[in-house]
């Protein structure tokens, strides 16, 4: 059987997602900066300021999943030289990134609870449902040491420097959980993924040929698809 070399998802995505799920992510906490973090608040929130809520929720599930080719283009360029970091590191941090999407979607649930049913029911249902077992609990302790596996595979294998380790590192401090608000905590981390992250994107995005030309209208496409709907919802 003949083999052929092929890099997934590749450079363009990779780069995307390095600059992209961090810059999401760290926009997303600051839109609902000003509300208090417990989640009885955030949902008094979303009924004052539904758009806002719902713009600030989106744009961290959204950075969340970009963030997997940036784990993917860690884990390639930190296999080289610490293989097991890169490995073990690159499957904690993957499977957290599972457990949050699912946090997002019971986000969005509670905040449909509050238009239908109104504030108070969709309070008291998510405080009776609330640290209720799901299978995704346990990846959120792996997701805690993924980030300081991978910052440290980061570290031996100069792929970053020790400064954007550390702010790489410091993502393990972001909370994970069900209608999680904005504490100093989750500031410094989101921060730190993007001292950490983005400029390497950058560089990735810039090693190398320019996409094609069809590439420009479709991202053109999809951006505005992605607006208009989020628009809509």
């Amino acid at each position: 059987m003949t083999t052929t070399s092929f890099d997934f998802p590749g450079r363009w995505v990779e780069g995307a997602g390095l600059v992209l799920g961090p810059v999401s992510m760290l926009a997303g906490v600051l839109l609902r900066v000003d509300y208090d973090g417990f989640f009885p608040a955030q949902l008094a929130a979303f009924t004052e300021s539904p758009g806002r809520m719902t713009a600030s929720y989106s744009a961290f599930a959204v950075g969340n999943v970009l963030l997997w080719p940036a784990v993917i283009a860690l884990v390639r360029r930190i296999s080289p030289a610490s293989p097991r970091l890169a490995l073990w590191g690159g499957v904690m941090v993957m499977l957290g990134l599972f457990a949050r999407t699912f946090h997002a979607g019971v986000n969005h649930l509670a905040f449909q609870l509050v238009d239908v049913q109104g504030l108070a029911a969709a309070r008291k249902a998510v405080a009776d449902a609330y640290g209720a077992f799901h299978v995704f609990q346990s990846l959120s302790v792996a997701i805690f040491f993924g980030w300081i596996v991978l910052a440290v595979g980061a570290w031996r294998s100069n792929v970053l420097g020790i400064a954007q380790s550390v702010a790489l590192a410091s993502m393990s401090a972001l909370p994970i959980g069900v209608l999680k608000g904005t504490g100093p905590m989750s500031i410094v981390a989101t921060l730190g993924l993007c001292v950490a992250l983005v400029p390497l994107g950058l560089r990735v995005l810039k090693d190398g040929p320019a996409p094609r030309w069809w590439a420009y209208p479709l991202m053109l496409g999809v951006g505005t698809a992605a607006v208009l709907l989020g628009m809509a919802g």
